[in-house]
């Protein structure tokens, strides 16, 4: 490991020959999430194979080819994070999948370990992604819920994406899922996949940390490409600096049997979402349809 620490993973410092980021269980130290991003040249075509894990295949930047089972999924993909939601594919385990982008691109492949399986490789509309706006004035964003309970079946893999305008704070107020507490909180370990517009110079802040029985302390300056590694303890904020919005991809899985996300807020700050009541939500919000403009 770097100076980036433990939880902070710089750009390229999780890289290999096949991909610019790859998160194991083994490399996180933990059960169930992993990503891996995946750059393709024009043309080139990547093979994987699912394993115990279920993958879903989410473009970030471009459009691909997926081959799976018997099954093709042309996905259209995007011109970028911030540009719109994508369609996307999922895969269960034991799947031998080819992933070809006939124009390039970089896709984002979140996956969780499961011992059940029974779901089909499938195709997912962007239409059908439901887009979310949470909270309101400077603490507005918004979240692209592609694989949550209620939007997309799957056995424990939960995906979300969350767009925060320059100057905001997401994730917040700060809150935690580590324990299984049914109805109340689900045990989840988390990856923070991050992009920021601006350039190279571009950053934003992520926070972790722990309570006395379980101490984490993360304060990270985050750049495009950075990873942050949340086995528990309580996440947040997520700080875009004015000028530079911040994305960042939610990968989740834990051991629950019923696949579900259940938060409790940081009781020292859960008052905070009180205030949004008499505050609008941000107009710059939601991304994409005012892209021309930005």
């Amino acid at each position: 490991m770097t100076n980036a620490g433990k939880y902070h993973l710089l750009e390229g410092t999780s890289a290999d020959g096949e991909y610019d980021l790859l998160v194991t269980p083994e490399s996180a130290g933990w059960g169930y999430s992993g990503l891996r991003v995946l750059t393709l040249q024009p043309g080139e075509t990547h093979a994987l194979s699912t394993g115990d894990s279920e993958y879903l295949i989410l473009p970030l930047t471009g459009g691909c080819t997926v081959t799976a089972g018997g099954e093709v999924f042309e996905l259209e993909g995007r011109s970028g994070v911030f540009a719109s939601v994508t369609d996307f594919a999922y895969l269960p385990p034991t799947s031998q999948a080819q992933i070809n982008s006939a124009s390039g691109g970089r896709f984002a492949l979140p996956s969780a370990r499961t011992q059940r399986g029974g779901l089909p490789a499938r195709y997912g509309c962007k239409e059908d992604v439901p887009v979310e706006l949470r909270g309101a004035g400077a603490c507005s964003r918004q979240v692209n819920n592609y694989c949550l309970p209620g939007t997309f079946d799957a056995e424990q893999l939960l995906v979300c994406e969350v767009l925060t305008p320059g100057g905001n704070w997401s994730s917040y107020p700060p809150h935690k899922h580590d324990e299984g507490r049914p109805g109340q909180e689900s045990e989840l370990e988390e990856i923070y996949y991050f992009e920021i517009s601006g350039g190279e110079r571009a950053f934003g802040y992520q926070r972790v940390y722990g309570t006395e029985e379980r101490p984490i302390d993360v304060l990270a300056e985050v750049r495009s490409g950075d990873t942050v590694l949340i086995p528990h303890g309580w996440h947040g904020p997520s700080i875009a600096a004015p000028g530079y919005d911040l994305y960042y991809l939610n990968v989740m899985a834990g051991p629950g049997q019923e696949r579900a996300w259940l938060i409790c807020d940081d009781p020292a700050h859960g008052w905070v979402r009180s205030t949004w009541e008499s505050q609008d939500v941000d107009d710059r919000l939601p991304f994409g349809i005012q892209e021309t403009n930005r």
